[in-house]
């Protein structure tokens, strides 16, 4: 009886092994892999690998760009124009605009309009169309409580979102949450953002001897 039952695990163990080999890609595989080199390359831009992430980002488009769907090249395009404005490289999002009358997205659209800071309180209603890790923020941000936007983006589980907010109310935030986001993009070893919230502590630092301190630190990153 032991025997059997072992024989029987065992063909159990072959037929569902054969079967995981034997599994399809999916229909959508251009999709998976401009989502993966995307991926790629918001991890090398983050860390300052110029030449990795401009490969990432043309994998990226690629692949997007295998499909007549638009969205996910909208999608990569915003992403791009996100994390730029999170290092403080504003381009005003040109590619997604030049292909936003393609898509029909209430999604990406209200993305767009809070990256550009275009949602006014009349145009409330935009902010339920965000994904929702932004809604909270975003409505803070409209109703100008700072403080609470930021403990919002305190609880973003996206570390990426949380600088790609941050930089949207940079100017209405205090020494303590600076001194946060540089020790979270230190962590993380994002070179651009340390070097960006550095740059914000020593525009915004009175203290002499302290704002030396970060010059020489700015100077030393930059080397």
């Amino acid at each position: 009886m032991k025997s059997f039952t072992l024989i029987l695990i065992s063909v159990l163990l072959s037929i569902v092994f054969f079967q995981g080999c034997s599994l399809k890609s999916p229909e959508n595989q251009w999709e998976y892999n401009s989502s993966n080199a995307f991926n790629s390359y918001k991890k090398s831009f983050l860390i300052n690998e110029e030449e990795l992430a401009k490969s990432d980002l043309q994998r990226a488009i690629k692949y997007a760009k295998q499909s007549a769907d638009l969205r996910q090249l909208s999608r990569i395009y915003l992403g791009v124009c996100a994390l730029n404005i999170s290092v403080g490289e504003e381009q005003g999002c040109a590619n997604y605009k030049k292909i936003e009358a393609l898509i029909n997205s209430l999604e990406l659209r209200s993305y767009f309009l809070m990256l550009t800071n275009k949602i006014t309180k009349e145009q409330e209603n935009q902010l339920l169309y965000l994904p929702k890790q932004y809604q909270s923020f975003a409505k803070y941000r409209l109703l100008k409580k700072y403080d609470l936007a930021f403990e919002s983006i305190k609880s973003m589980e996206q570390i990426s979102s949380q600088f790609i907010a941050a930089s949207l109310i940079k100017k209405e935030l205090k020494k303590s949450d600076i001194n946060y986001l540089i020790k979270t993009a230190s962590f993380y070893g994002y070179k651009k953002l340390v070097l960006f919230w550095l740059d914000n502590l020593y525009k915004i630092e009175d203290n002499l001897e302290k704002k030396n301190l970060i010059l020489r630190k700015i100077n030393i990153l930059k080397i």
